[in-house]
C-alpha cells in the first residue's frame, strides 16, 4: 500500500474517532441539562424558594426563633390601647399644663409611644390577629393595667394649670405602673424577640419616668 493511501485511511479513522467523541460530549451535556431541569421543577434549585431548604430544620430555625406565642399577642393587644390612652393624656398637656417640666414630659411620652403603637399594630397584622379598634378600646379596659376610667379622663380634660399638672402626673404614674407590669409579663412569658426587647425598653423608660414624676410631686 502506498504512503498516500495509508495517510488517507489514517485521516478517515481520526475523523471517525472525533465524531464519536463529539457525540459523547453532546449526549453528556443533554443529560446534565435534563437532570438540572428535573431538579429545578421540584424546587431543589429554584431561586425564590431556597430549594427544599424551607422544609429543612436549618432553614426553619430562624422562623422558629422569631415565632410568637399567645403572651406576645396579649401584650400587643393590651399595650396598644394602653399607649393610645397615654398619648391622649399627653396631648392635653400643651394647652392645659402649667409646668414646663410637665409639658416636656408629656411630649416625650407621646414621642416614644406613638411609634410603638404602629410597631405593635404591624406585629398583630403580620400574625393574622385583629388590631384593637380606635375609640372602643381606650376606655373599655379601664381599671386594667392602670388604665384611666372615662370619669378620670373627663376630670383631667377639665383641669388646667397646677391642678392639671398634679392630676396628670398622678394618673400617669398609675398608668406607667400598669404598663411596667404588662411588660414584665411579656418578658417572662413571651417568645417574640422584638416584643421582649420592646417590653424591656418600656420597663426601663417608664420606671425612670415614674421616678421623675414622683420627684416633681415632691415624693422623692
Amino acid at each position: 500500500m502506498s504512503r498516500t493511501a495509508l495517510t488517507k485511511i489514517t485521516a478517515r479513522r481520526n475523523r471517525s474517532r472525533l465524531r464519536r467523541a463529539t457525540t459523547a460530549v453532546a449526549s453528556a451535556g443533554v443529560a446534565a441539562l435534563v437532570l438540572a431541569a428535573c431538579g429545578g421543577s421540584d424546587g431543589d434549585s429554584s431561586p425564590g424558594h431556597d430549594g427544599h431548604g424551607s422544609k429543612s430544620p436549618a432553614a426553619s430555625a430562624p422562623a422558629e426563633k422569631g415565632g410568637h406565642n399567645a403572651a406576645d399577642v396579649a401584650f400587643a393587644k393590651g399595650m396598644i390601647p394602653h399607649h393610645r390612652q397615654a398619648v391622649e393624656m399627653a396631648g392635653l398637656a400643651p394647652s392645659r399644663a402649667g409646668s414646663t417640666e410637665v409639658k416636656k414630659l408629656a411630649g416625650e411620652i407621646k414621642k416614644a409611644q406613638d411609634p410603638e403603637i404602629k410597631t405593635l399594630s404591624g406585629w398583630l397584622t403580620s400574625w393574622g390577629e385583629e388590631v384593637p379598634a380606635k375609640g372602643a378600646m381606650d376606655h373599655s379596659a379601664h381599671g386594667m393595667g392602670g388604665m384611666m376610667t372615662p370619669e378620670e379622663m373627663d376630670e383631667l380634660k377639665k383641669a388646667s394649670g397646677k391642678a392639671f399638672d398634679t392630676a396628670f402626673m398622678k394618673m400617669m404614674i398609675k398608668h406607667h405602673e400598669g404598663a411596667v407590669t404588662m411588660a414584665k409579663t411579656e418578658k417572662a412569658k413571651g417568645a417574640f424577640p422584638d416584643a421582649k426587647k420592646m417590653a424591656d425598653a418600656i420597663i426601663k423608660s417608664q420606671t425612670a419616668e415614674i421616678t421623675r414624676m414622683n420627684g416633681l410631686l415632691g415624693k422623692d
